[in-house]
């Protein structure tokens, strides 16, 4: 069974950065991709970006892009989201999960396991 923990999650003020790390247990995490989602209040849960077990083939959300980037260590089983210059419309539960594939997906349901979330508050 894979086991997935976020951290890094906590209130900032907007343009303020965040890093948020995902580890992985269970499974090795270079046999599979990764993605990062969010949710927020009252929302779906929303593809904010996805990395391919070898990190060959990334995706971003319209809402990410230029802004956040996502990448992994798979000698130590981690993911990382790298959040810069963060708005307000960025607070939410951020997610992470694994999909048994080695190909990246922006589709929530492709994917095969998930963490308990991390909250990103971001004030104005």
């Amino acid at each position: 069974q894979v086991h997935l923990v976020e951290s890094g999650g906590g209130l900032v003020q907007a343009g303020d950065s965040l890093r948020l790390s995902c580890a992985v247990s269970g499974r090795t995490v270079s046999s599979v991709a990764m993605g990062w989602f969010r949710q927020a209040p009252g929302k779906e849960r929303e593809f904010v970006a996805t990395i391919s077990w070898s990190g060959g083939t990334i995706k971003y959300a319209d809402s990410a892009k230029g802004r956040f980037t996502i990448s992994r260590d798979n000698a130590k089983n981690m993911v990382y989201l790298q959040m810069n210059s963060l708005k307000p419309e960025d607070t939410a539960v951020y997610y992470c999960a694994a999909r048994n594939s080695r190909y990246s997906s922006d589709w929530d349901a492709g994917y095969d396991h998930w963490g308990q979330g991390t909250q990103v508050t971001v004030s104005s």
